[in-house]
């Protein structure tokens, strides 16, 4: 706003306001006498310009972001722990501690004969990386094996600016009071582990919600996560009676997004040297990319729509690629249109 407002502009401004009839020139006494103070000015204009950056929440960096966001009540939403199932030979006490690569686990809950809850000490997805053989820390006496077999509830980072200022965006626009769709929304949101939910009002009669939810990988969720996200909107036990995040009167159910198998067949056309095993991984990186796009707008779409057209341009990006045609899924010519979330199956020419 004040770009113009340079050391060389003000000084020229002061040196104008001063009569023609005295010496202006550079190194002369009035020069020297405004030339720090029109230095002091210039300073103050580009303080300003910051004040006016920061000031507006479309504009601000993190910290004066987040200040903001504190005035609608809002929070950066803090890094979490991931939860993996552990699996092992015998039962082990609560607490145990064991390591995989250079992350640490801990035993927190059983849940059934030999396998438990185990949370990861290191905050944040990084947890969510790692499933195999866990080396114990302390000695147990008869253990022989112990695995992770998967992700529960996976860890998240700390929010991301963008992913704040977009909430702080959305408040303003809907906003959430009592129940309705758009409290629902963000408070499953702020849950650990999910990605993100889709609120049906009156699924089943008067009273009754249903949430559907995403894990925040952006994958179907596993049966613990959605257990616990029932658990804190409105437990089983006392459905409607308002023991959860849910008011009294709601009857909420909680659900996971269902994935679906997609089938991929195309007619590709390759540089000299390459050939489909060659090109394979990086297809498919290119379709999980492209997947992975069309899950993190799950929550804002009414349904996905998979377009052969961006299979077709993101495959032609490949190097060794020359050209692509008759690209199907699951054996149908056109974009595939559906509810749930994708997941690759099959590619084949």
């Amino acid at each position: 706003m004040f770009e113009n407002k340079t050391f060389n502009s003000i000084i020229n401004d002061m040196l104008n306001s001063v009569s023609d009839d005295m010496d202006k020139r550079e190194g002369s006494l009035i020069y020297n006498a405004i030339a720090p103070a029109a230095l002091i000015l210039a300073q103050l204009y580009i303080d300003l310009d910051l004040v006016l950056i920061e000031t507006f929440a479309d504009t601000a960096s993190r910290d004066y972001l987040i200040k903001r966001i504190f005035e609608r009540g809002l929070s950066p939403l803090p890094a979490t722990k991931s939860v993996l199932c552990g699996v092992f030979n015998m039962e082990i006490p609560i607490q145990s501690r064991f390591s995989i690569e250079d992350l640490n686990f801990i035993a927190k809950e059983k849940t059934t004969d030999f396998e438990y809850k185990m949370e990861c000490e290191s905050e944040g997805s990084v947890g969510n990386s790692l499933l195999g053989r866990l080396i114990p820390i302390d000695y147990i006496q008869g253990l022989t094996t112990a695995q992770l077999t998967e992700i529960l509830v996976p860890g998240e980072d700390e929010e991301d600016t963008e992913s704040i200022r977009k909430r702080y965006i959305d408040s303003l626009e809907a906003e959430a009071f009592g129940g309705n769709k758009e409290d629902y929304k963000q408070r499953t949101n702020a849950l650990d582990g999910v990605g993100g939910v889709k609120v049906h009002p009156v699924w089943d009669g008067g009273g009754t919600v249903k949430l559907e939810i995403i894990d925040s990988n952006y994958n179907e969720p596993n049966t613990s996560l959605v257990e616990e996200v029932q658990d804190a909107i409105d437990p089983w036990d006392n459905q409607g009676e308002g023991l959860g995040i849910a008011p009294i009167g709601h009857v909420v159910t909680v659900e996971g997004v269902f994935e679906e198998t997609i089938d991929i067949e195309f007619d590709i056309v390759y540089e000299e040297g390459w050939d489909f095993e060659s090109a394979i991984t990086y297809i498919e990186q290119a379709i999980d990319d492209y997947f992975l796009e069309l899950k993190k707008s799950w929550q804002d779409s009414d349904t996905l729509i998979i377009r052969t057209s961006q299979i077709d341009t993101r495959i032609l990006d490949i190097t060794g690629i020359v050209d692509i045609d008759n690209t199907r899924i699951n054996d149908s010519s056109g974009n595939f249109e559906m509810e749930g979330i994708p997941i690759r199956g099959t590619i084949n020419e």
